[in-house]
């Protein structure tokens, strides 16, 4: 049962970075002579996935709390395999983005529906390292997808889709057979349907300002547009909230201060961490003309270190608050960044200057990214738990959109300036210390919820 609401988590974050690799692969066989598809609308095979599925992971969260988390999981997970069938399928990039959305929506319904599963099937004691768990694999998947990615392109980029249907199918019977229907509010009143619409719409908006400012201009009317669209909305959500009986979220979620503020910790910690894994990828490639292969393989190094970290930092630091552990991850993701900024060559020499920082920064993702959600789901209410999950996964999502577009703007044209190359590991290194800052609010919050702090042994 552990490892296949675990494995869901592995397989989403496997899709969402695998993708990256194939891009280019995907453009060419789209392309038709004198009609190839311009680079923008090219772009949206990877916006659409990051739109959608931030903007319903939580009302997704909502609705699976009332109407049924295992339902929710197989279908969402359904729909996720199916639409990654017909991705491969797509002749058309219009159409390909069509089927990207389909794929964000099941992947935002199984996404809450599998942490909160697993944290009501384990016993109290167990919760925490079941969390971690969960939390791992996602990272080692966001980590491993380069290099999975750069293996299966070479047979074509329709694999970079279809890996996903034996994973899904296999996921599905043994979830229906051995995963059980955890439910704890079985008869609560139908939660604001409205405010989850619109909610989605200012998540929605906001991604879409992140990932697009880039391409259209910080400043363009298109950009300020789709934020202050998101800002109007989140005023709107914040009103229907206020006057529905049953909103789709809770206001006394977030009266919970550790809750809230692991969710700023969650945000900031991984846009540290998105904007380290392409500014590294980029510039493996086009600094040192590294392959899609050499470079996924190169990157592989970080994530075998993740597993270790977290395993004996739980076994030995069991005593010590998560959030202590957090913001030792975000010291150590600095450090890592600062060292690759010092260690800067444009000579190829990956033993030298890439991978004893990339190592502490695995090490710091280590003890972040599984304490992190630990943190995050101890203290919730039951009958909220994918609620909160959802929470947590959406303030992860925006977090490496909002890093990954503050690198691009950072870098301009590429990676050939060396001191925007420094700006931008050292915009790494200043976001992970603040990521620490704020995990450390949890401890100093007057109404911090103990978490438990147990042996991250297989559960």
């Amino acid at each position: 049962m552990t490892a296949v609401l675990i494995g869901s988590s592995f397989m989403t974050g496997l899709d969402l970075f695998i993708v990256n690799v194939a891009f280019d692969d995907i453009g060419r066989d789209f392309s038709d002579g004198a009609h190839a598809p311009t680079l923008s609308a090219l772009s949206w095979i990877l916006t659409a996935y990051a739109v959608v599925y931030a903007a319903l992971l939580i009302p997704a969260g909502r609705l699976t709390d009332r109407y049924g988390r295992k339902s929710g999981f197989i279908g969402g997970l359904g729909l996720f395999t199916l639409a990654s069938l017909a991705c491969g399928f797509a002749d058309g990039v219009w159409i390909l983005v069509a089927f990207r959305a389909l794929q964000a929506i099941g992947a935002a319904l199984m996404t809450p529906a599998s942490l909160s599963l697993l944290l009501g099937a384990l016993p109290p004691e167990r919760q925490a390292a079941g969390a971690r768990l969960w939390a791992l694999a996602g990272a080692i998947a966001a980590a491993l997808g380069p290099a999975v990615g750069g293996m299966l392109v070479q047979l074509s980029w329709q694999w970079a889709f279809w890996i996903n249907l034996p994973i899904g199918i296999l996921l599905m019977v043994v979830a229906a057979r051995l995963v059980p229907d955890v439910r704890h509010n079985e008869g609560a009143p139908r939660p604001d349907l409205l405010g989850g619409l619109v909610l989605a719409v200012a998540v929605g908006a906001l991604v879409l300002g992140l990932v697009q400012s880039n391409d259209w201009g910080w400043t363009s009317a298109r950009t300020l547009g789709a934020f202050a669209g998101s800002g109007l909305a989140f005023v709107a959500f914040a009103g229907l909230s206020r006057r529905h009986a049953h909103p789709i979220i809770d206001p006394a979620l977030f009266r919970v201060r550790s809750f809230a503020w692991v969710n700023a910790a969650t945000l900031l910690f991984n846009g540290a961490f998105g904007a380290s894994l392409l500014l590294a990828i980029l510039w493996m490639q086009q600094a040192w003309g590294f392959s899609a292969l050499e470079t996924g393989f190169a990157v592989a190094a970080g994530p075998l270190v993740v597993p270790p970290t977290s395993i004996l930092a739980a076994r030995f630091f069991g005593h010590v608050h998560p959030s202590r552990l957090i913001a030792l991850g975000g010291v150590a993701v600095a450090i890592g960044s600062v060292m690759l900024l010092l260690a800067l060559d444009t000579q190829p020499s990956y033993a030298s200057t890439v991978l004893p920082g990339w190592l502490v920064i695995g090490v710091g993702v280590g003890l972040g990214f599984p304490n992190l959600v630990a943190a995050g789901t101890a203290g919730l209410p039951p009958e909220q738990s994918s609620t909160g999950s959802g929470i947590i996964s959406m303030a992860r999502q925006v977090g490496l959109v909002l890093g990954v577009s503050i690198l691009v703007s950072i870098l301009g044209t590429g990676v050939t300036d060396l001191d925007h190359v420094r700006w931008a590991w050292f915009f790494i290194a200043a976001t992970s210390l603040v990521s620490s800052v704020a995990a450390l609010g949890m401890t100093n919050s007057r109404t911090t919820t103990a978490v438990p702090t147990v042996d991250l042994s297989p559960v």
